[in-house]
């Protein structure tokens, strides 16, 4: 099969970006998206051009680094799925498909479609962790933990922190990430101690980001290769409030 690209091109954050038409030619339509990306630079490099520039690690769905924007979808076509796990058979012959990075404030252009997210990882280093003595690894049945709540929290945990939420989202609002990295420990026993601490500074590192606020259009948990749900969304704004609550309660005491 073959297909005509256009595809981003930027040299870096400070610079102005275009679209650069490209052929792609002799595809199996059984190759997924980024195998296709790979011959279209081999064909490139071979012609001593500069290739498309694009994040991939695991091709597996797992890693969340494949952040590709496919003819203005998060991920490309299909539900629950990353870009890599996108087969050029969910196109047509002679279709024209267009490539872009995530668009978002917080997530600045390195290079053609490749972002920077560093904001996640700022996020996730204000609260995304559990404070624990190291040593040998507890029993598994120390702690009893009911199975709804740990089937709860391992829907969260299945957030690979792709950027997809944000990009789907008209608020570039960052709110189902911070809503499912917060969850997953919240629910848990283990992570019941720093539970206040750790969504307040998470949404407040969140704001600090320049994400924007969710207002309710599910595109997020639309887009999400993992399908994580809005539910987990209510939970951290409910914990939030509680949270700051119990601060002002705490604040007044001490006053007193």
């Amino acid at each position: 099969m073959n297909v005509t690209l256009k595809v981003w091109r930027q040299k870096n954050a400070n610079e102005e970006g275009h679209f650069e038409t490209l052929e792609a030619r002799n595809l199996n339509p059984n190759m997924s998206f980024l195998e296709m990306l790979d011959v279209v630079n081999n064909e490139l490099e071979a012609e001593s051009k500069m290739p498309v520039a694009f994040d991939h690690d695991c091709r597996e769905g797992i890693c969340g680094t494949c952040s590709l924007t496919i003819n203005g979808q998060p991920h490309g076509p299909g539900e629950g799925v990353a870009s890599c796990q996108v087969y050029m058979r969910s196109f047509k012959d002679g279709d024209t498909i267009t490539i872009e990075p995530f668009r978002a404030k917080p997530f600045p252009v390195i290079r053609d479609l490749v972002v920077d997210r560093t904001a996640f990882d700022k996020i996730i280093q204000a609260g995304g962790f559990v404070t624990v003595r190291t040593g040998s690894a507890p029993d598994a049945n120390a702690i009893p933990i009911p199975k709804e709540t740990a089937d709860l929290a391992m829907d969260a945990a299945a957030c690979i922190g792709c950027g997809a939420c944000v990009a789907a989202c008209k608020n570039a609002s960052a709110m189902l990430f911070v809503a499912a990295k917060s969850s997953q420990l919240n629910m848990l026993p283990q992570g019941q101690a720093e539970k206040d601490t750790r969504v307040l500074k998470m949404v407040a590192t969140m704001d600090e980001a320049g994400f924007g606020n969710c207002t309710n259009q599910y595109e997020c948990s639309a887009a999400c290769p993992k399908l994580i749900s809005e539910d987990f969304i209510g939970k951290m704004n409910r914990d939030y409030l509680f949270a700051n609550l119990r601060q002002k309660f705490l604040r007044r005491k001490k006053k007193i």
